[in-house]
C-alpha cells in the first residue's frame, strides 16, 4: 500500500504539535541514552549500536567506517547464513560519506547517526525491492519507506539491506523451518548451519547475532521476534499493541485480528532496544490503532523487593519445555530474586482459553484474509503450507465469530485483572533451543495446551527476549519479560538485569 503522507493541513494544528512534541521528546531521550552504553565491546561490527553512535558522535569513528565494517562482516558470513537477501551497499556508503561531512560540521543527524541497520523484508523501504517473500512483489521498489524505516533514516540510521522473511511473515516452503520463501531460500542459524533461525524475522536475528548490522526491525503476530531472538540469542522487543505504527508493513493495519501485529527492535543488547523503540513509536496519522502514550525511562525502574515478579519455568502437561529450558528459567529466577520478589505463580489457565479462542479467530474466516493478501500482490504460486490451509479451512458463521471474539475479550480482561499481583512475569520462549531445519513435526512437538507467544500478541502486551543461558551444546536460551500494556520500562529494566547476570549476547562461530 501507498505510504503517502498526508498533508499537515489536513491534521488539527494542535495534533499535529503534540505529535512533533512527542518525537522530540523522544529523540531527546534516545540521544540521552546514547551516551549511557555499557557495553564492553571494543569491534565495531560486535558493539552495541548505542555506544556506535556514541563514538560516532564523538568522532572517534566515522559512518563510513562503521558502514565498511558491517558490510565487510556482511559478506564474510551471509554467503552461509542467507540473512541478508537484498542489499543496498553503494547507497550505504554515500549516506555514510554525508553523514561525515555533516558531522565535520557538527551537524548531527539524530540518535543514530551514522549507524548500519538492516530491515526486514516485510517493511517497504525506498528505493530498495522489498518483497516480502511473495512473488506478486519479486521486483517491487517502493516509492516510500514505512513509517518506522523512515524514522530510523531521519535519526541518520543508514540501510545495508533487507533481511529474510517467510511469504507474507506467515508462509514457510515445503516444512522447511526457518524463515524461509521461495524467492530466496531458507536463513540458517549463525550457532549452528543445520540449525533454524525461527520466523519470521529470522533472517533479521541471524544477522544482527552475527555482527552484519548494529539491528534490524521486526514484527511479531504470534512470536516473530521473540522465537528469533531466542534461538538467535540476540535481545527483542515485541511492544505494546498501539505504540509503533505499522504503516508500510506487508501486513499492516485494521480489522479484526488488528492489534496481533507488534513490532520492534531486533538488537544484540538490552540498552539498543531502549534506544531504538522511541525512535519508531507514535502516531503517524495512518494506522488508526497507534496511540501517544508517552515513553518511560527503563533506568528509572527499581529492581528491588518492592518489584513482584511472577515466573513459569515450564513443567508440566500444559508446556513441556525441556530439562535445558526449565533450569535456565529457574536461575533467571533464582538472578532477579536476589533483588526483587519473587513467586512461581502464572496465568496458565486463562492463557490456555484465551489460545483456543485465539486460533478460532485466526482461523475463523477460512484464512481469506491472507488470500486477500495474496490478491492485493498478484502472487498466484503461494506457498504449499497457506495454499493448503486456504483450501482446508472452514469458515465461520458470522454468530460465531462474534462470539469467540466476545470470549477472547472477557479473557482478556480477567488477564489484565490477574496481573495487578504482578509487576513481570518471566517465562520461557519455547519449550526447547533451535532445532533443525530439515525435520519432520509431529504432535509431540507441540509443547503442550498453551502457547507463551500467540497469548501476548492478542493481549497486546510488552514482552522482550533476552539471552540468558546457553545448552549443554551450546546454543542460545533466552527468556520472555511480559509487563502489562505501556509498561515496556518494566520489562527493559529486568531484562537488562538478567542480562548483565547471564551475559546476554555471545559471539556465534560462524
Amino acid at each position: 500500500m501507498s505510504t503517502t503522507a498526508i498533508p499537515s493541513t489536513v491534521l488539527p494544528r494542535r495534533a499535529l504539535l503534540r505529535g512533533l512534541a512527542g518525537f522530540a521528546t523522544s529523540a531527546v531521550a534516545a540521544k540521552s541514552a546514547s551516551a549511557a552504553s555499557t557495553d564492553t565491546s571494543d569491534q565495531i561490527v560486535f558493539m552495541s549500536a548505542t555506544k556506535l553512535a556514541g563514538l560516532i558522535r564523538a568522532r572517534k569513528v566515522s559512518a563510513v567506517e562503521a558502514v565498511n565494517a558491517y558490510i565487510q562482516r556482511t559478506e564474510e558470513v551471509n554467503d552461509r547464513l542467507n540473512a541478508v537477501v537484498m542489499r543496498s551497499f553503494a547507497r550505504a556508503r554515500k549516506e555514510a560519506a554525508e553523514l561525515d561531512k555533516r558531522a565535520a560540521r557538527r551537524d548531527f543527524a539524530g540518535a543514530l547517526h551514522g549507524v548500519p541497520m538492516t530491515i526486514k523484508d516485510s517493511f517497504d523501504t525506498e528505493g530498495v525491492i522489498s518483497t516480502g517473500g511473495t512473488y506478486g512483489r519479486q521486483q517491487y521498489v517502493p516509492a516510500r519507506d514505512a513509517t518506522v524505516v523512515a524514522r530510523l533514516r531521519r535519526e541518520g540510521a543508514i540501510l545495508l539491506g533487507k533481511t529474510n522473511t517467510p511469504e507474507f511473515t506467515l508462509g514457510g516452503v515445503g516444512g522447511i523451518n526457518t524463515s524461509s520463501n521461495k524467492l530466496y531460500g531458507s536463513s540458517h542459524n549463525p550457532y549452528d548451519l543445520t540449525l533454524t533461525t525461527s520466523g519470521s524475522s529470522g533472517g533479521a536475528a541471524a544477522i544482527v547475532a552475527a555482527g552484519g548490522a548494529a539491528f534490524d526491525i521486526g514484527s511479531d503476530l504470534g512470536g516473530s521476534i521473540r522465537l528469533p531472538a531466542h534461538v538467535n540469542g540476540v535481545a527483542g522487543l515485541k511492544t505494546t499493541a498501539g505504540r509503533v505504527p505499522r504503516t508500510g508493513h506487508i501486513v499492516d493495519y485494521g480489522g479484526v485480528l488488528d492489534l496481533w501485529q507488534q513490532l520492534g527492535p531486533i538488537t544484540r543488547r538490552v540498552e539498543d532496544l531502549a534506544l531504538i523503540t522511541p525512535l519508531i513509536s507514535g502516531p503517524d496519522y495512518r494506522d488508526a490503532a497507534c496511540i501517544p502514550v508517552p515513553w518511560s525511562d527503563y533506568r528509572k525502574v527499581q529492581i528491588d523487593k518492592k518489584l513482584r515478579v511472577g515466573f513459569f519455568a515450564g513443567g508440566g502437561e500444559s508446556f513441556k519445555a525441556d530439562e535445558d529450558t526449565q533450569k535456565m528459567i529457574r536461575q533467571v529466577a533464582g538472578w532477579v530474586g536476589d533483588a526483587a520478589t519473587v513467586t512461581e505463580a502464572f496465568p496458565t489457565e486463562l492463557l490456555r482459553a484465551l489460545n483456543a479462542t485465539s486460533s478460532k479467530l485466526a482461523m475463523g474466516d477460512g484464512w481469506q484474509w491472507y488470500k486477500r493478501l495474496a490478491d492485493k500482490w498478484g502472487t498466484k504460486n503461494l506457498s504449499s503450507e497457506m495454499g493448503e490451509l486456504i483450501a482446508s479451512t472452514p469458515q465461520m458463521s458470522t454468530a460465531d465469530y462474534v462470539r469467540v471474539w466476545d470470549e477472547a475479550d472477557q479473557i482478556k480482561t480477567k488477564l489484565l485483572t490477574w496481573m495487578e499481583q504482578f509487576d513481570v512475569l518471566l517465562c520461557p520462549a519455547s519449550k526447547n533451543a533451535a532445532t533443525p531445519i530439515d525435520r519432520i513435526y509431529n504432535a509431540a512437538d507441540g509443547g503442550g495446551s498453551v502457547n507463551l507467544l500467540g497469548a501476548f500478541n492478542c493481549t497486546g502486551w510488552p514482552v522482550a527476549v533476552v539471552r540468558a543461558g546457553t545448552t549443554n551444546n551450546s546454543l542460545p536460551l533466552g527468556v520472555q519479560v511480559v509487563a502489562a500494556p505501556w509498561r515496556e520500562d518494566r520489562c527493559l529494566a529486568v531484562a537488562g538485569y538478567i542480562e548483565a547476570r547471564s551475559g546476554g549476547w555471545r559471539a556465534p562461530p560462524i
